[in-house]
């Protein structure tokens, strides 16, 4: 990795104590719940049960709820906001703090109507409008939100100003650069990336890696930029300007200050891209979802005069939605994130997606068939290599080998459906003394999980591994008996092909999945796993107890789909699909 230049870590703490001073103002129960899932659950849950064991039974303190909320006790923060609303006409300064402060941490927790009727009791002010304004711009009503804090104003101006800055972004602000064109060199491809390795280990992070060290062997020359601030903003303060990771290089966008607003951050951002991009000389800008980091793609791609490529991970206005109430796919929010993915997608010389399930509201939002390139998610480096067996797998990663073991690799978050997958292992546990569950990952959803395994009896047999290193995580994979995907029925998860089933198949493991239409693109139905009906535990069980019964089944089901994927599903055929879709961007373009 290259050498971090002396005036970085100033530099870096700055971005760093810009960045928490603004959070704190704008939404500090939130940015406390954020940086409690940055740290290790180990930690975290120890600290918050400690709090918890300590508390009065009936206490709604601030510093309680929080610990209720980061330990995953779900329960009991219900029952302590049940407290805290009975409490709400109680008088004196001291009690409507506690109110204001219990009414943020709901809304943080996404509990509606114990946020809505802490708010109702609470006095008028800026106090209240600020808190109110964030509850509307939770449900989606962003409009809603700027007008209450403008109302209030002075006191409240700060958060209006930022608030009113996203808005404009999501009625169709753009930022604005000059046109620059350079002398492209053919080949070089300029990726604009949210986030990546190393400092972040998401799917999306292996995706883009994957690609890049794909179309490098490929012999395209790649280079990736990750946002503004990035990733100094999730904590690396000594971050260097330029991280190599397996020969690829990851160009990061760190200046002295940030602009204060997310409009203004975006054309900032442009601004430096457009730099880079002057110095690189790309024949191509392939940006990614979510549209905020599109249209900074699209307008140095404009500026420098080459094709504006459009990579559609997921379909990010449900994965919001997902999270809230039924209600917010009728909400502003929800109708201009749609609108603005549209547009973006329609203006791009090509759109790049997943598969066939998120090929259909691309070509609904307009967008021509022959503009549109699927390359799915798939395996190279490590998967492509024979397997180990289970046996052979556990050894190496000091697991135990006195039984099955079925589980997942995955980011542990509620609309991967994992509380099912514990309850199914949990029913399987009387007739299958020596099953145990892996659960590979972290995320939000983790302490709930737990506390989930406990509850169900079946703690002393669950593997929770956190998150684990890249090079290891193929190791993970073949640990495994059976690789399970229990995703719930939500709009995202019915068209977004997530990676690790993918890998899974690559590892000769046979996987059992929800029965939705994307997971339907990769689990072959009595081939190459089984499909069951989603958020039914007990589907999921006789699933399992089907392929557990059968060595014979598991190991013909596990052939097929590596056979499967090494056919169909390898990021250089990925690559090479891309490159000849550039080129032919690049041919209506010019």
């Amino acid at each position: 990795m290259s050498p971090r230049a002396p005036s970085a870590l100033p530099r870096n703490a700055v971005v760093a104590a810009t960045t928490i001073t603004r959070h704190l103002r704008e939404d500090p129960a939130l940015f406390a719940l954020l940086v409690s899932r940055r740290l290790p659950v180990a930690v975290t849950g120890r600290v918050a049960r400690r709090i918890l064991r300590h508390a009065a039974p009936e206490s709604t303190s601030p510093v309680v709820l929080a610990a209720a909320l980061v330990a995953g006790q779900d329960a009991d923060l219900d029952r302590r906001l049940a407290v805290a609303v009975e409490a709400a006409p109680r008088p004196g300064r001291r009690a409507r703090t506690t109110r204001r402060w219990a009414a943020e941490i709901a809304i943080a927790a996404g509990r509606v109507e114990p946020a809505e009727a802490l708010i109702a009791a609470a006095p008028p002010g800026a106090a209240r409008a600020r808190t109110v304004a964030r509850h509307q711009w939770y449900a989606g009503d962003m409009t809603g939100a700027v007008a209450q804090l403008e109302a209030a104003g002075r006191p409240a101006a700060r958060l209006a100003t930022r608030m009113r800055a996203e808005l404009d972004v999501f009625s169709g602000w753009t930022p604005t650069l000059p046109e620059r064109p350079a002398v492209a060199v053919d080949g070089r491809v300029l990726h604009v990336l949210i986030n990546s390795l190393p400092h972040t280990g998401s799917g999306y992070a292996q995706r883009s890696h994957s690609i890049l060290l794909a179309q490098r062997d490929h012999g395209l020359d790649p280079l990736a930029v990750t946002r503004l601030g990035y990733p100094v903003q999730v904590g690396r303060v000594l971050a260097r300007d330029a991280d190599v990771v397996d020969g690829i290089t990851y160009r990061r966008l760190l200046p002295a200050r940030l602009a204060p607003t997310g409009r203004d951050r975006l054309q900032q951002q442009a601004e430096l891209l457009l730099d880079v991009g002057r110095r690189f000389r790309p024949s191509v800008v392939h940006g990614t979802t979510d549209f905020t980091n599109g249209i900074v793609a699209r307008a140095v791609a404009r500026s420098l005069g080459v094709p504006f490529v459009y990579e559609v991970r997921g379909q990010l206005a449900d994965t919001w939605a997902s999270t809230r109430p039924a209600e917010a796919r009728a909400s502003e929010r929800y109708r201009l994130f749609q609108a603005r993915e549209a547009d973006l997608m329609r203006s791009a010389d090509l759109v790049v997606t997943l598969g066939r399930a998120m090929r259909d509201p691309i070509l609904a939002a307009g967008v021509p068939e022959d503009r549109i390139v699927l390359t799915p998610n798939a395996v190279g480096e490590a998967y492509l290599a024979p397997p180990l067996t289970p046996a052979a797998a556990r050894e190496r990663l000091g697991l135990p080998d006195d039984g099955p073991i079925v589980g997942t690799v995955s980011s542990l978050v509620d609309y991967e459906g994992l509380d099912d997958l514990v309850h199914a292992v949990a029913l399987l546990a009387p007739s299958h003394p020596t099953v145990r569950l892996m659960i590979v990952g972290s995320g939000a959803a983790e302490p709930a999980l737990r506390r989930a395994a406990e509850a169900a009896g079946i703690g002393d047999r669950a593997i929770f591994t956190g998150r684990v290193p890249r090079e290891r995580a193929a190791l993970y994979h073949q640990a495994l008996d059976v690789f399970v995907v229990p995703r719930k029925d939500r709009a995202v998860t019915r068209v977004v092909t997530p990676l690790k089933p993918v890998e899974a198949l690559a590892s000769a493991r046979p996987v059992v999945a929800s029965d939705l239409p994307a997971l339907r693109e990769i689990v072959e139905d009595g081939v190459t796993g089984r499909l069951v009906p989603p958020e039914d535990p007990d589907a999921l069980a006789g699933g399992l107890a089907a392929l557990l019964a059968d060595a014979g089944s598991r190991e013909r089901m596990g052939a097929a789909g590596r056979d499967h994927v090494l056919t169909h599903r390898t990021w250089a055929a990925n690559a090479a699909a891309l490159a000849a879709a550039y080129e032919r961007a690049r041919g209506t373009t010019t």
